[in-house]
C-alpha cells in the first residue's frame, strides 16, 4: 500500500516494487480485481509460451494454430479465474492483510455474492469447485482419469516398496534370531554344569560299557527324528510320478504306415513324371525319390540350359496331366544341384505318435519341453523345443486336427518330463478334449473349464513370472536353466541357497531355494476365452508372451480364427 497504485494515491515517490512504478500499478490492479487469483496470470502466460514453443519445436512445417483449441483454453482460463476467485473469497478472509480489497478481489466478491444468493455455503462451494475443475480441464487439457491412474500407480509403488522394505527387515531379523538361538543352544550344551556324585566302585570295563549304553540311549532318538523329518520333506508326494509312462500304452503303427508305397509304384510314378515333362518340352531325369506320409518328393536333374522357372510355370499343367490336385516345385534343395517336385499321395498315411516318440531324435533330445510334431515330407520325425519358440499358436478350421496336434504335443511333454521338471495349466472351454488329463500329477490346478477361472490362472502366472525374475536377479542368472543349475550345484556342494523373498518363520531355519519347474499353459479354444474375458486376459497374455520365456512359462493356444479380433 506504500507504492502508488491504481486503486489509491500516495504522496511519496518511493516505489518498493521490484519492477518499478509500472509493476506497482499492475500488481495493484490485478490484486484489486482478482485478489490472490492474480498470480494465475503469470502462470497462464508461462504455460501458454511453453505450449507454443513445444508445438513449434515439434512441427517443422509450422502448422497453423488451431483456433478452436485456443478458444477452449481461453474459456477454461476465464472459468478458472471467475470460479477460483469466488471460491477463495468464500473461505479465505484476509482481514488486515495487505490487499486492496479482499482475498478474491472485486471479481470474487461479485461471484461469491451471486452464488450465496442462489445457494448456501455448501452448495456454492460445490458448484464453484466443480467449475474450477472444469476450467483446469479445459485450460491445461488435464485428464482426471489419467491423474487418478497415476495416483493409484504411485500409491501401489509406494506400497510395494514399503512391503519389500518391511519384508527385508523381517527376514534380516529372523536370520539374526535364528543365529542367536543356534548360538545359545551351543553355549548351553558347552556350559552344562557337571554334578559330582559319589559313584560305586566298578571296574573300568563296566564303566565304559555303561557310558556307551547311556550315549546310545540318548543320541539316536534325536538323530532318528531329524532323519524322519528330512525324509518326509524330501520324499515326493507322488512316488509313481517319477516313473515315465511306457510307449506300449500308445497304439502301434499299422502295417500300411510301415510299408508305404512299393518300389514298383515309385518307379512307375518316376517314369510318368519324366514322360509328362517331356511332353511339355522339358528333358529331366529322376535321380531320387523320397516318399513321405502325405506327399512324395521326386528329385529331378535338369538338362543343360533348362531354367527352373520353366518348370515352375508348368506346375498347374503338370498337375492336370498327372491327375493330382496340385504340384509343388521346390526350386532349391540345399546341398544339391537338383530340383524337387512334390506330388500328393493317393492314400495319406497315418502318422503314429508311438513311432515318433520311439525315434532317435526324440530320445536324444534333452530339453524337458521337447515336442513331437509329426513327420516331414521325407518321412523323418519332426522334433521341436518349446523353450526356443518360445510360445505356440495352433490355427485351423474345424476338423483340421488342432485337438489332435494339442494332444500329441501334450503327450510328448508328459513322456519327456517328470512333475518336478514340468507343471501344466490346461484350459478346456469345450469340457471334452482335455478332461482325460484331470488328476495327473503334472497339473498345477484341475482342468479349467470356466473362463473366469482361466483369467485367474493367467493372473497367477504373471505373479509367478515376476517372482521368478526376482529370484533370478538375486542369483545373477539370465534364465531358468541357469537358475536351476546354480541351485543344483549349491546343493551338491552342501551349501544350499537361502530364499531371499520368503522370510523364515520364527524358530525355524530359513527356507532353501528349490529347482523351479517349467510351466506350460495350454488352451484348446483361444477365441472363446477372448470373447468371455477378453479385456481381463489380453494384458496378461501380452505380458506373458513378451517376458515369460526366461522365467520358464510358455503358452500354447489353439484357435479356429487367428484374426485381429481374437489376437488383439
Amino acid at each position: 500500500r506504500s507504492d502508488p497504485g491504481w486503486s489509491h494515491y500516495v504522496m511519496t515517490d518511493r516505489v518498493a516494487n521490484g519492477v518499478g512504478r509500472v509493476g506497482a500499478w499492475l500488481s495493484d490492479f490485478f490484486l484489486y480485481i482478482c485478489g490472490y487469483l492474480s498470480y494465475l496470470f503469470p502462470v497462464a502466460l508461462s504455460y501458454g509460451a511453453w505450449l507454443y514453443y513445444k508445438n513449434r519445436h515439434r512441427n517443422e512445417e509450422k502448422e497453423p494454430i488451431h483456433v478452436s483449441l485456443l478458444v477452449l483454453r481461453i474459456v477454461g482460463f476465464l472459468l478458472l479465474l471467475f470460479a477460483g476467485s469466488g471460491l477463495i473469497n468464500l473461505h479465505i478472509h484476509v482481514g488486515e492483510a495487505l490487499l486492496p480489497l479482499d482475498s478474491g478481489g472485486i471479481l470474487g466478491s461479485i461471484v461469491s455474492h451471486a452464488t450465496l444468493t442462489a445457494f448456501n455455503v455448501v452448495g456454492a462451494t460445490l458448484v464453484l469447485a466443480a467449475l474450477v475443475l472444469i476450467g483446469v480441464t479445459l485450460f491445461a487439457g488435464v485428464s482426471w482419469f489419467r491423474v487418478i491412474e497415476l495416483m493409484g500407480s504411485a500409491s501401489m509403488n509406494l506400497y510395494h516398496l514399503a512391503r519389500d522394505w518391511l519384508a527385508n527387515l523381517e527376514w534380516s531379523a529372523s536370520i539374526d534370531r535364528w543365529r542367536e538361538s543356534r548360538a545359545n543352544k551351543v553355549e548351553k550344551k558347552s556350559s552344562r554344569p557337571v554334578i559330582n556324585k559319589p559313584e560305586p566302585s566298578l571296574s573300568t570295563s563296566v564303566v565304559s560299557k555303561l557310558t556307551k549304553l547311556r550315549k546310545a540311549k540318548k543320541e539316536p532318538p534325536e538323530n532318528i527324528e531329524d532323519d524322519i523329518k528330512k525324509a518326509m520333506t524330501k520324499a515326493p508326494r507322488y512316488s509313481k510320478s517319477n516313473v515315465m509312462p511306457r510307449l506300449d500304452l500308445l497304439d502301434a503303427p499299422s502295417d500300411k504306415v510301415i510299408e508305404g508305397l512299393s518300389t514298383e509304384e515309385l518307379e512307375a510314378r518316376s517314369v510318368e513324371v519324366e514322360a509328362r515333362l517331356a511332353d511339355f518340352g522339358v528333358e529331366v531325369k529322376v535321380v531320387a525319390v523320397h516318399p513321405g506320409p502325405v506327399v512324395t518328393r521326386f528329385e529331378l536333374e535338369l538338362a543343360a540350359g533348362t531354367k527352373v522357372s520353366k518348370i515352375t510355370a508348368l506346375a498347374k499343367d503338370l498337375a492336370r496331366s498327372l491327375s493330382v490336385v496340385s504340384v509343388r516345385v521346390v526350386e532349391v534343395i540345399p546341398g544339391k544341384s537338383v530340383i524337387g517336385i512334390e506330388l500328393p499321395n493317393e492314400d495319406r498315411a497315418t502318422v503314429s505318435l508311438q513311432e515318433v516318440l520311439a525315434s532317435k531324435q526324440y530320445d536324444q533330445a534333452r530339453s524337458p519341453l521337447t515336442l513331437a510334431l509329426g513327420k516331414d515330407i521325407a518321412g523323418h520325425p519332426v522334433i521341436a523345443d518349446l523353450s526356443k519358440m518360445p510360445h505356440l499358436l495352433v490355427a485351423g478350421t474345424t476338423g483340421s486336427g488342432k485337438s489332435v496336434c494339442l494332444n500329441a504335443m501334450l503327450l510328448s511333454l508328459l513322456y519327456k518330463s517328470t512333475p518336478k521338471q514340468l507343471r501344466l495349466i490346461l484350459i478346456d472351454p469345450k469340457m471334452l478334449e482335455l478332461a482325460v488329463y484331470d488328476g495327473i500329477p503334472h497339473l498345477l490346478t484341475p482342468v479349467v473349464t470356466d473362463m473366469k477361472d482361466a483369467a485367474t490362472a493367467l493372473r497367477w502366472c504373471v505373479v509367478e513370472m515376476e517372482r521368478r525374475y526376482r529370484l533370478m536377479a538375486s542369483l545373477g542368472v539370465r534364465n531358468i536353466a541357469g537358475y536351476n543349475e546354480k541351485v543344483r550345484k549349491s546343493k551338491e556342494k552342501g551349501s544350499p541357497l537361502i530364499d531371499p523373498l520368503t522370510p523364515p518363520i520364527e524358530g525355524e531355519p530359513p527356507r532353501e531355494l528349490q529347482e523351479l519347474p517349467y510351466i506350460v499353459v495350454l488352451a484348446d479354444e483361444f477365441a472363446d476365452m477372448m470373447v468371455v474375458v477378453g479385456k481381463k486376459v489380453e494384458t496378461l497374455i501380452a505380458r506373458l508372451a513378451q517376458k515369460a520365456r526366461a522365467a520358464g512359462v510358455h503358452l500354447i493356444f489353439a484357435t479356429q480364427r487367428p484374426s485381429v479380433d481374437v489376437i488383439t
